[in-house]
C-alpha cells in the first residue's frame, strides 16, 4: 500500500476526525505498561502521548492538554506538501500544531480548546474538484 501523493487529492480526502479530545505529552524513563497512543525516543527520555485521563490516573505530570486529530486519507510517506498546507493554514489561524506521521495516516495535536476551530479549518482546505 503506497498511499496518495497528489496534494489536491490528499486535501480532498483528508476527512479530519477528532480521534482523542484530550491527550497530554509527558516524558518518562520507561513507557512499558503505559497505554501510550504514541512514543518518541529522545535523549532526555521517552515522550509519550497519553489520554489525559490515563495520565491523571497514574499521577503522570503534564502541562499541556491537546486534541488528537487524524487525517483519514492514506498519505504516502514520500508525499510532499500535506504537512506544509495543514500547518500553514493552522498557523494563519493562530492554532499551534504538532504533527505525527504514521504508516497510513497523519495525526495532529492541537490545543484542546481549539479542536473545533482546527477541525472546521481543516475541512475547509478541500480544493474544488
Amino acid at each position: 500500500m503506497s498511499g496518495e501523493r497528489d496534494l489536491a487529492a490528499l486535501l480532498r480526502g483528508a476527512r479530519p476526525l477528532l480521534a482523542h479530545p484530550a491527550v497530554v505529552l509527558a516524558s518518562v524513563a520507561d513507557p512499558v505498561g503505559l497505554p501510550a497512543l504514541a512514543t518518541v525516543v529522545e535523549d532526555e527520555g521517552v515522550t509519550v502521548v497519553l489520554r489525559q485521563q490515563d495520565a491523571e490516573e497514574r499521577g503522570i505530570p503534564f502541562d499541556w492538554v491537546g486534541a488528537w486529530i487524524t487525517l483519514r486519507v492514506h498519505s504516502a510517506l514520500d508525499a510532499v506538501g500535506l504537512t506544509g498546507a495543514v500547518s500553514a493554514a493552522l498557523a494563519e489561524a493562530g492554532i499551534s500544531c504538532n504533527m505525527l506521521a504514521g504508516l497510513h495516516h497523519d495525526h495532529l495535536l492541537v490545543p484542546a480548546d481549539r479542536a473545533a476551530d482546527a477541525l472546521a479549518l481543516l475541512a475547509s482546505l478541500r480544493p474544488a474538484p
